[in-house]
């Protein structure tokens, strides 16, 4: 957005909004921070909670490249089928890096034992899932790159080399994984807010025909706890398919087995009754030595998803417009996944965290680090959304070719995608701010994710299906395209 030097001084809430709406478009110019620190492992002798220590550089993590990412051409017969196997090949994944994790003693009696014994068979069990997809796929009449076929084996990782914040996170110095679950997050996971020089740009400058409204609706923050380890966009049909818990608020009905006509009949915890979206996102948790209902759960400490569970404070849901022009009605069950929850070994190309703090929100927007905020400020979150849809699919084979972000300079959509009302989320939370003291941290927080990934804050992510009636799709747009401010 363009700056006006005589505007009257806007609220912080307003402030916010601009802040997310301007990374929405690529204008956040966010600053991929270098620190210098130690990595850790659990401290053994600490009891009741989450301190940690320095250990030596050894293994932290499987790698294995996404294949779910690079199928972009599934004919919609096999795209179920080929969810199950996707879905599998995370199973496969978080089975080995449990196995990893387990077997410290073989490791450090084996050289070999880490390839021998857990990566290659790995391996072998996703190259046969891979060729199941190649068959589900050739069988419903598409064609299958055997290029894919290459990703099958995996890799292992020493925790000064996970790519969640685009490069080393200790400098190589030394290595460990700690966290109160054994898988993170560590000290040089976090930053003092303060410390780090603003990074937040201005967004495109506004045409004459932009979109310039705002429409907010008011879902809550789930207080009524509406969790589970599912995730129908990506894994469809599947239990625990995310292998991490979800906070959800709109749509009242979503698990793995939601179909279309089952949202439709969801009910909603919006006020707006229209509004049968479904918003959900990775819980927050601190690790103080406490734990939550799914400490024994899959998807829950089972899987290393350890701690107490935050429930946010606030919950900002706003859709705004484009600065280039009108937006059309978003399509009913439009679905859409922002960021990526596999970062860590994916690297930062599909990342789109936003933390910061309350107060800071629109200096300062972290990807790759956790922020420690000062007295009186608490941490955010936000998420925004693609703007950008192809005017055709409600969903893509990967999730993500169907939608795109708007050039961050110009604030246009790509060659033959239209501009839709832009999705953005502000999430704020009261956090015990962790302690950082000689390399150590306590009373971490960190996001829940996929095991093997560490808990990097770059793997942060939301997603949205888009469900309306009563014709509020249309209203949503109508107020964006008019100016106006609505709710």
């Amino acid at each position: 957005m363009g700056r006006n030097t005589r505007k009257r001084r806007t609220p912080p809430a307003a402030r916010a909004l601009a802040a997310v709406a301007a990374l929405a478009l690529g204008g956040g110019g966010l600053v991929w921070a270098n620190f210098h620190a130690s990595a850790h492992e659990p401290d053994r002798r600490a009891s009741g909670d989450s301190r940690t220590k320095a250990a030596t550089a050894r293994v932290a993590t499987v790698s294995c490249p996404d294949v779910g990412q690079r199928l972009t051409n599934v004919p919609e017969p096999a795209r179920q089928g080929v969810a199950r196997e996707l879905a599998a090949l995370d199973r496969q994944i978080t089975e080995a890096y449990a196995r990893l994790a387990a077997t410290g003693d073989a490791q450090a009696r084996d050289p070999g034992f880490v390839r021998t014994a857990i990566v290659g068979p790995l391996g072998e069990k996703r190259a046969a899932t891979i060729d199941r997809i190649r068959l589900g796929v050739q069988r419903a009449g598409g064609s299958f790159d055997t290029a894919l076929e290459r990703l099958a084996p995996c890799t292992t990782r020493s925790a000064n080399r996970t790519e969640a914040g685009g490069g080393p996170q200790d400098g190589g110095q030394r290595g460990g994984i700690g966290g109160q679950a054994g898988n993170g997050p560590v000290a040089a996971d976090f930053v003092d807010i303060t410390k780090v020089a603003p990074n937040v740009r201005g967004g495109p400058r506004r045409t004459g025909d932009a979109s310039t409204g705002t429409f907010t609706t008011r879902c809550g923050v789930n207080a009524n706890k509406n969790h589970n380890t599912d995730n129908v966009i990506v894994a469809p049909g599947v239990t625990n398919g995310a292998h991490h818990l979800h906070d959800y608020v709109g749509n009242q009905r979503v698990d793995a087995f939601a179909s279309d006509r089952t949202l439709l009949r969801g009910g909603t915890s919006c006020r707006d009754r229209g509004d049968l979206s479904s918003y959900y996102w990775p819980v927050l948790r601190v690790q103080d030595g406490t734990r939550d209902f799914d400490q024994n759960a899959d998807g829950g400490g089972r899987e290393g998803n350890a701690g107490r569970i935050l429930t946010p404070v606030q919950a900002e849901i706003t859709y705004v417009g484009s600065p280039v022009g009108k937006v059309v009605a978003m399509p009913r069950f439009l679905r859409v996944i922002t960021g990526d929850a596999k970062a860590t070994t994916n690297g930062p190309a599909n990342a789109n965290a936003h933390w910061s703090c309350t107060g800071f929100e629109d200096r300062v927007q972290l990807t790759d680090r956790y922020p420690i905020c000062p007295r009186g400020s608490e941490v955010v979150r936000s998420f925004a959304f693609q703007s950008c849809w192809d005017g055709r699919n409600t969903d893509s084979a990967n999730h993500r070719t169907h939608v795109a972000y708007a050039d961050p300079a110009s604030g246009a959509c790509p060659e033959g995608f239209t501009a839709i009302p832009r999705l953005t989320m502000r999430l704020v939370y009261a956090v015990p701010p962790p302690v950082i003291g000689n390399g150590q941290v306590r009373n971490a927080y960190a996001v829940d994710g996929f095991p093997e990934q560490l808990h990097k804050p770059a793997t942060d992510h939301d997603d949205f299906i888009s469900v309306t009636r009563n014709g509020l799709a249309d209203r949503i747009a109508d107020c964006l395209n008019r100016g106006l401010s609505c709710a």
